[in-house]
């Protein structure tokens, strides 16, 4: 699977003093996104963290351009962009109502135990396959 939208509530401790989301809280629906992408796929972060692979964000590029607010029923939409051996690169796109809130792209690197770089997983690779 190379897309997958998640619907999430804004719930009001995400909200910041004018009830608005705060900017911090996307780097978090980013992850619901990706993780429920990989579910989606027939993934699992934890199978992975168990064979000591782990999944670390290496940049993120995000453009803010309107704002969620408490209680907005919002669609975070992930994208697989590329998969390499050595990196996995998402599209974000939040919406609400069709309204483009925030788009980002983020790149995860995965290393083991000791926070070596390791090539990401056949697994992984054979998931978003059809993206390369």
């Amino acid at each position: 699977m190379r897309e997958h939208t998640t619907q999430l509530r804004v719930r009001y401790d995400e909200c910041d003093p004018m009830g608005l989301v705060h900017h911090s809280r996307y780097l978090q629906y980013f992850e619901i996104g990706r993780t429920e992408l990989l579910r989606a796929s027939g993934g699992r972060y934890r199978s992975m963290e168990e064979a000591g692979q782990f999944v670390v964000v290496v940049r993120v590029d995000c453009r803010y351009r309107s704002s969620a607010k408490y209680d907005d029923l919002i669609d975070i939409h992930t994208r697989i962009a590329k998969v390499t051996a050595a990196k996995i690169i998402h599209d974000y796109s939040i919406t609400r109502d069709g309204t483009a809130l925030v788009e980002a792209t983020v790149t995860l690197g995965v290393i083991d135990r000791d926070g070596k770089l390791q090539r990401v997983p056949e697994e992984l690779q054979k998931l978003y396959a059809n993206t390369v």
